[in-house]
Formats: structure tokens, sequence, C-alpha cells
């Protein structure tokens, strides 16, 4: 893709001693690689071969171009290598269901699970003694809060939010976010998460580092009460007139943040506009008591029956925490086909109280998985959360609640489909989202239950390479 192809004739000249065997190899006529070798000849001022009975040798000068010849064509590889999109990849002795086998990828999915050996790819990558899972999808998070991990760590949430958090954003330029989000990036996809769903400002700037990362982003457009109207509307051309630059990797969703920073009419106007527009909603929705308390104060009733009310709950909607649901709320939920995002880090550095499980479980809701910002994890950490979430689970005093095969659904299969993306496991035809686990890990060993390795005892050391949409990022 980048190099120059006479330097690529002349190389394979002198390693076959032939034109015509040079020719062969690289697919085209015997006259164009003389013709290639000519032109080459001129430039360096002399003849680069010898011409023998029956093959060629190189000359002096020969030797030394192709001394300066090989550094050039290794950089040449190393570009195409990291910026080429191979239109197909091989894996080769990958354990996937329990035995090895080679693993085709065609363009961006997953087309054969048992290829042989010798299938010719655009790329292989030797996987013997690495096992492959689907990647991860954070449902929620704020990416360009890396800018703040650490900062006005244990502080509840009102007092963390008010006094602390919104100050200190107030203050951050495009450029901080540009950077916020590109530290997010590089540590979600080391971590083997491939998919974010974002809810923050400027979200021009995360459009921008993922597009350029080959990640998958459902970036939200984050509205709170306050923003001009002028603005408002600004928002609304952009996204009717917007061309996903990626191909097909990002997608724009409606963010109003919340209902204490939301009015009900706006609430309402996003909801219609969204769904006017077929885009998903995502709202943060009683993560505290004191958010419940405040809305029975202000509204008369709890946060879910208050977004039931207003017709604003529905299939398109991810509702992110609901730490504070009662069983009737559960039950409303899954009436309306609500998507839930569980956060069980931030919930607990933020004493924001236990996620539901048993009634979450009971309901049927679909739930996911996300780490919130790095401000309230502090970082970005899917497979964490996922241990996490399953021993928060344990704590009702039940060990066999939310086993490590469940919670691995939720933070891959279910938050692929909330969002449409027909990734989350492997199989064919399946888009390829993948992470490739090195078996010789200690965390990794003895292999009695892979998933359950994962879940509890693995770390992102162990992932050596993570694939989206065929593409290794890592």
């Amino acid at each position: 893709m980048f190099e120059d192809f006479r330097l690529k004739a002349f190389a394979q000249v002198a390693a076959t001693g032939s034109f015509t065997s040079a020719a062969k190899a690289l697919g085209v006529s015997q006259p164009a690689i003389s013709q290639h070798i000519a032109e080459l000849e001129k430039s360096a001022g002399g003849k680069l071969f010898e011409r023998r009975r029956g093959n060629v040798a190189l000359t002096a000068r020969g030797r030394l171009f192709l001394e300066q010849c090989e550094p050039i064509l290794e950089g040449y590889r190393r570009l195409d290598s990291t910026f080429r999109t191979p239109e197909s990849v091989l894996i080769k002795g990958v354990l996937h269901e329990g035995r090895k086998t080679n693993i085709l990828i065609l363009h961006d999915r997953f087309a054969d699970l048992d290829a042989p050996e010798d299938t010719p790819a655009d790329r292989i990558l030797e996987a013997d003694g690495m096992a492959i899972l689907p990647s991860l999808f954070n449902t929620h998070t704020h990416a360009a809060m890396t800018l703040l991990r650490g900062y006005a760590d244990d502080l509840p949430l009102q007092e963390w939010l008010e006094k602390h958090i919104w100050p200190f954003e107030e203050n951050l330029q495009p450029e901080d976010i540009r950077h916020g989000c590109e530290l997010a990036v590089r540590e979600m996809t080391a971590g083997g998460t491939t998919f974010f769903s974002d809810m923050y400002f400027d979200f021009e700037e995360c459009v921008a580092a993922v597009e350029a990362s080959g990640m998958r982003a459902a970036i939200g457009i984050t509205l709170l009460d306050g923003h001009p109207k002028s603005q408002t509307e600004a928002i609304k051309d952009y996204i009717k007139n917007w061309r996903d630059p990626s191909g097909g990797r990002i997608q724009f969703v409606m963010a109003p943040h919340s209902i204490y920073t939301v009015s009900a009419e706006r609430l309402k106007r996003c909801a219609e506009f969204a769904r006017r527009h077929g885009m998903l909603l995502h709202i943060h929705l009683a993560e505290t008591r004191k958010e419940v308390e405040d809305c029975i104060r202000d509204h008369g009733t709890t946060p879910v029956r208050y977004l039931d009310k207003l017709g604003f709950l529905g299939q398109d909607v991810l509702a992110v925490h609901c730490v504070h649901v009662d069983a009737e709320e559960w039950k409303i939920l899954a009436k309306r086909g609500v998507t839930v995002a569980h956060c069980p880090c931030s919930n607990m550095k933020l004493g924001s109280g236990r996620f539901p499980y048993e009634l979450a479980l009971e309901s049927g809701c679909r739930i996911t998985l996300g780490t919130d910002g790095v401000s309230s994890n502090n970082n970005l950490d899917l497979r964490e959360e996922m241990k996490f979430a399953a021993l928060l689970a344990k704590l009702g005093g039940d060990a066999s609640l939310l086993p490590a095969a469940e919670v691995f659904r939720w933070a891959t299969k279910n938050g692929a489909d909330f969002f449409g993306i027909d990734a989350g496991e492997i199989a064919a035809g399946k888009q390829a989202d993948a992470i490739l686990v090195d078996l010789g890990e200690p965390r990794m060993q003895p292999l009695h239950n892979l998933v359950s390795n994962w879940v509890y005892s693995a770390d992102s050391s162990c992932i050596r390479h993570t694939l989206c949409a065929g593409c290794v990022l890592f």
C-alpha cells in the first residue's frame, strides 16, 4: 500500500537471483521487472546486477543499495501493518470452545471458525498458547474524564459533582477533551474494550479520537438545562447533516444527563427528537437515594415512575445506574423494554449503594456493564467491572447469583445487542471484535474454566491482541 514497488522488485531479484523468478513471485511480467530495475539503476548511477548465464548477482553497488533498501522496506511493512485494513486475517492455533483451531476473518467478520492451516490471508496472527474471547462493550463512561483521574476522591456524589467536578470542567478547552479521549481510547483498547458509550461535552473531539483509533463508540449529545437555544439548534443541525467518517463504527445518541439537570419539557423534546431521527437515548437514573428523595419532593413520585409518566421510557433507552429502584419500578423498566447499564465500581466509590441484583435479574431487563468515568472509578477496565459486579451480587447471601458466564454476557453480547452491533460473540458471520488472551500467564492457569479465569482471575496484562472489525488495535 505504502511501498515503492521498484524497491520490492529489486529485493525480490536479489533474493532469487532471477528476473523470471522475481516476476512470478510478485505476479507481474518479466519485462516489468526489467523496467523497474533499469529505472533504479539509472537513479543509482550504475549497475545493480551482473547478468550471468542462468542468473543474476548483485554488483558492489547493488550490495550497498540492498543494505540501504532493506530498512526502507521494513519501514513500509510496518506502515502497512499499522494502517492498512487487511481484507483477510488468519488466527492460527487459537483455543476456541475447548479446542485449537484456525479462525479466518474476511473483511470485518468471522468467516470460518475451522479454517485449514494453509488458508491464504493478508495477515497471519500466530496464536498458539492463546484463547479467543469476545471483546468488551463499555456501555457507560465519560471518556475525557481520564483528565480527572485521582482528582477529588472519596467524596459523596453531590458534593463531588457540584463543588469539584463541575468547576474543574468549566475550564476545559476542546483540545483538553481531545487529549482526554485519546488517553481513554488507549486505556480501553489495551484492556480489551472495543466499544464505549460516551456522555460528555465537545462531542466532535470524541468523534475525532474514536475515528483515528479504530474503535467503535456511541457518542452522546449531552444535554443539560442552561444550554442556550442557539447551541441546541446548532447541535440539531449538526446531527441532521452528519456523515460517519469511520465507515460505520460511530453512532450518535441523545444523552440528557439526568432528571435533576434536565427539565421535564426538555426531556420530552429530547426523546421526541431522538425517536424522529432513529437515535438511542442514554440517561443517568436513580443513582442515589438523594436523587429519589428530591424527585419525590419535586414531582411527587420516584425517578422511574416520573420518566414513565413523561413517556420517556422505551426500548431505545439506556438507563444508567438504577441503584435505588423498587420491585414495581423494575417491572415498569422491563415492560417498556429499557436496557440498564450497571456501574459497580462507581456505585461503590461514590457510596451510591448496592445494585438490586435480585430484582434486576428477576425483572428480565437486559443488563449491561459500564465503568462510568475515571474520576469515579478510577479506570476504564471493564474486565475488573465484571469481577466486582459478580462479587457484589453475592453479598446478598446467594453465592450462585450472577455467575461468571452471565456477567460476561452483560459485558459483551448484551451491550452489543442494545447498540445494534452484530458482535459480542465468536461466531461465523459476526463482526470480528475479539481479544486473544495469553494462556501462559499464571493468572490463566490452570484452565478449568476459561470464562471464570477471565472474569475472576485475569487482568489486562493477559491480553495479547485486541481486534475490532478484524483490525488489530492493540
